[in-house]
């Protein structure tokens, strides 16, 4: 299974190559596999915003606690949540089905009513929380893409959200930087790629039934 030995292959890259960029070819590539990410109710409540300019990358570097691989790396990968809720986001997603697969609108009327019950019923904790999560699954596939792909990555929490929001205007669109991942191409004074990978044991992670 070639998967296995991308992800034994992979590991948070400490210290990017700048001189290294991603080819447009395999950029294609990482923004199809998040594309088919899964999510809940097939919604994708989220936007993926692509960081290449210098300019802002040095910006959004100083809201991430001046982390090298923000400017080092050859793009930024900006997951964002959307932060209220919105009837429309639905409506758009079962016109959407009924494009596609053919289904009339009126038969999957009763759907889009449950997944806007659904939505609403949460209070605002458990909203943000939800739609946070969204954007964990959308980054697992950018993960796996890259290692895929044997392109590095770097998935990221160390950065202020509120920052980022004011830098590239994101409050404005409702939305929310909830995680970031620079990718790129590992630099050969990374010592952090020749560390064992550090994982629990299958007898103690798994317990089968």
């Amino acid at each position: 299974m070639r998967l296995l030995e991308s992800l034994k292959w992979r590991y948070a890259t400490k210290k990017f190559d700048p001189s290294q960029r991603v080819n447009e070819d395999d950029l294609k590539k990482l923004k199809e596999a998040v594309q088919l990410s899964v999510s809940s109710y097939g919604l994708q409540l989220y936007k993926v915003l692509i960081i290449s300019k210098r300019s802002l990358k040095e910006k959004l570097k100083a809201a991430s606690w001046d982390q090298a691989q923000i400017t080092d790396a050859s793009h930024l990968f900006v997951f964002c949540n959307y932060t209220e809720r919105n009837d429309s986001h639905v409506d758009e997603y079962i016109k959407a089905i009924s494009t596609l697969q053919g289904t009339p609108l009126e038969k999957l009327s009763v759907y889009g009513d449950f997944i806007k019950k659904s939505l609403s019923g949460m209070n605002d904790t458990d909203w943000h929380d939800w739609s946070e999560k969204q954007t964990y699954l959308a980054m697992s596939n950018l993960l796996t893409a890259c290692a895929e792909l044997k392109i590095d990555a770097c998935p990221m929490e160390g950065f202020e959200p509120e920052k980022y929001n004011q830098i590239l205007g994101l409050d404005k669109r409702g939305l929310n930087a909830c995680i970031i991942a620079p990718v790129g191409y590992r630099s050969a004074d990374d010592h952090t790629q020749f560390r064992k990978k550090v994982r629990k044991p299958m007898t103690e992670l798994f317990e089968t039934f």
